[in-house]
C-alpha cells in the first residue's frame, strides 16, 4: 500500500479514493515540486476534515464550506426569481428544514436541486449536504452546492408539526403551537431600508411546558389587539428566531393565529419574594397590597415614558414592582393576584430590592382576591376555608384575627396609595376617599395557573 492509500485510510469521508488521489496530484503540481505525495496527502486530509462538522450545532456563518447529515423536517414551496446577472432563465429556490440531534438548519436548494426536492424528496428522508453557511433573514442557513439522499443513515430526530414551547429550537420553521395568551402589546410601525413602512406587534403565550414571546409581522400584527389574555390560540406556520439570547416565535403573512376551544394551562414556576436577589431575572407572584399612580417622564431622546409602581406580597415577604411603558396602563388593583415573569431584580429605595417589569416581562392578573373574599364572607363566616387558598398561601395571614372582615381603626389618612395588611377584606370604591389603610385577607396559590379557553379570558 502506498503513502497516499495510508493517509486515505485514516479519513472518515465520502470522497472516493480516486478523487482523493487526484487532489493529491493536483496539490503536488500546484506547489511546483516543493512537497512530496505524503505531505500533499496530509494537506488534503486536513482540508477534508475542516469541511466536516460533527453536528448541525457546529455550523457557523462564515465557514467556507461544511458537510453534514440531516433529516428533512419540512420541504418548502419552490419559488422563482429574477437573477441579478440578467440571465434569460429565472432562478429557482426551495428551502428544506434539516435537523439532527443537536439542532436545526435551513438549507437552500437552487435550480435543478430545487425541482428535485419537490419531486423526489419526502419529509423524514436523510440528506448528506455540502454547502456554504451564511446568516439569512431567518437565522443561519446553508446554501447547498451538493445534496444526496443517504438511504442507510439513521438520524435520531422526531418528525412533528405541532410543538410545545420547550420543544422549540433555533431554526425551526413551519411550527404549529397551541398555547394560552399571557400578554398582548400594541402595534408598532417602523421604516424599512427600502423606505416602506413595516408593522409589528407581540404576544406572550404559554403552555404546560414554558412560555415564549411571539412576534407578529405586517398583516398579522393586528391579531395582538384582537386577542384577550387567557384566550387559547394555535400559532400556525411560525418560525423560531433568536433575540437577546432567547428564542422567539415569529409569524408572517403565510402564518396565522387562530382561536381554539382547547383548555390550556400555563403554570409559572415562581420564586418566593424572600429568595430573589439583585441581578436575578425572576418570575414572582403575589397579592397586590399597594398601588401608586402612573408617572410620566421625558427620555433623553425627547420621547415620553411612563411607569407605575405596585407592591406585591407573598407568604415570605413583599416587593415593589415597577411597571414600565404599556404595562403601566394595565388594570391592576388592590387584592388582585398578579404574576410577573422575567422581572429584573434591582437595588431599590433605602437599600431595599425592587423588581422591574420591562419589555421582556409579562404582567398578568390571574384573580381578584377581594371579590372572592367578599363573596365568601357574605355566604359564610368560615374563614378557615379561605386560609389555605388563593392569596392566603402568600400572605401568611391569620384569618381568625379579623373574621368579620371590617377595617380596623389603626389607620392613617390614605391618598395616592393604599396599603393592605393580612386579615380582613378590601373595598374598592372608585374615587371615594378612604380613611386609612385597609386590612385585607390575601389569598394566592403558590403556583398560579393561567387557563386559556376559547377567548373567554377577558377581565371585566
Amino acid at each position: 500500500m502506498g503513502v497516499i492509500e495510508d493517509v486515505y485510510e485514516d479519513i472518515e469521508t465520502d470522497v472516493s479514493f480516486e478523487r482523493f488521489e487526484e487532489a493529491v496530484t493536483d496539490k503536488v503540481e500546484k506547489m511546483g515540486g516543493l512537497t512530496d505525495e505524503e505531505t500533499a496527502a496530509e494537506l488534503i486530509k486536513h482540508e477534508l476534515k475542516d469541511q466536516e462538522v460533527g453536528s448541525i450545532a457546529d455550523i457557523e456563518p462564515g465557514m467556507d464550506e461544511v458537510k453534514f447529515l440531516g433529516k428533512i423536517l419540512s420541504i418548502g414551496e419552490t419559488r422563482t426569481f429574477e437573477r441579478d446577472d440578467d440571465e434569460d432563465a429565472d432562478g429557482k429556490v426551495c428551502n428544506v428544514e434539516l435537523a439532527d440531534a443537536s439542532g436545526n438548519v435551513r438549507a437552500a436548494l437552487w435550480d435543478k436541486m430545487a425541482d428535485s426536492a419537490t419531486e423526489q424528496l419526502d419529509v423524514g428522508d436523510v440528506l448528506r449536504v455540502k454547502g456554504r453557511p451564511k446568516e439569512g433573514f431567518n437565522g443561519l442557513e446553508v446554501s447547498v452546492d451538493q445534496a444526496e439522499p443517504e438511504l442507510d443513515a439513521d438520524v435520531d430526530v422526531k418528525i412533528q408539526d405541532t410543538y410545545t414551547v420547550e420543544e422549540l429550537s433555533l431554526g425551526l420553521s413551519d411550527v404549529n403551537l397551541m398555547a394560552t395568551v399571557l400578554e398582548t402589546e400594541q402595534v408598532r410601525t417602523f421604516d424599512r431600508d427600502d423606505g416602506s413602512e413595516g408593522r409589528v406587534s407581540n404576544l406572550v403565550v404559554g403552555d404546560e411546558t414554558d412560555r415564549v414571546r411571539v412576534t407578529l409581522w405586517d398583516g398579522m400584527a393586528d391579531r395582538a389587539t384582537e386577542l384577550d389574555t387567557g384566550t387559547s390560540i394555535e400559532v400556525v406556520d411560525g418560525y423560531v428566531r433568536e433575540r437577546d439570547g432567547g428564542l422567539e416565535l415569529h409569524v408572517g403573512e403565510r402564518g396565522a393565529i387562530e382561536e381554539i376551544d382547547d383548555d390550556i394551562e400555563y403554570v409559572p414556576d415562581t420564586t418566593t419574594i424572600a429568595d430573589v436577589e439583585i441581578d436575578d431575572i425572576a418570575d414572582i407572584g403575589g397579592g397586590v397590597i399597594e398601588t401608586d399612580s402612573k408617572n410620566t417622564f421625558d427620555r433623553d431622546d425627547g420621547s415620553t415614558g411612563q411607569v407605575r409602581n405596585v407592591r406585591l406580597k407573598d407568604d415570605t415577604g413583599e416587593i415593589r414592582v415597577a411597571l414600565w411603558g404599556d404595562k403601566a396602563d394595565q388594570n391592576i388593583e388592590l387584592a388582585d393576584e398578579v404574576v410577573v415573569t422575567d422581572a429584573e431584580i434591582q437595588e431599590g429605595f433605602r437599600d431595599d430590592i425592587e423588581a422591574s417589569a420591562g419589555w421582556r416581562s409579562t404582567v398578568s392578573v390571574v384573580g381578584d382576591s377581594a371579590a372572592t373574599d367578599r363573596s365568601s364572607s357574605n355566604a359564610s363566616q368560615d374563614s378557615s376555608t379561605d386560609a389555605n387558598t388563593g392569596l392566603g398561601a402568600f400572605s401568611g395571614a391569620d384569618t381568625d384575627a379579623n373574621p368579620g372582615g371590617e377595617p380596623t381603626d389603626d389607620t392613617t389618612s390614605g391618598a395616592g396609595t393604599q396599603e393592605a395588611a393580612a386579615g380582613g377584606t378590601a373595598s374598592r370604591s372608585g374615587d371615594t376617599e378612604m380613611s386609612g389603610s385597609v386590612r385585607l385577607r390575601l389569598k394566592l396559590k403558590p403556583k398560579l395557573g393561567f387557563h386559556g379557553r376559547g377567548g373567554s379570558g377577558t377581565r371585566s
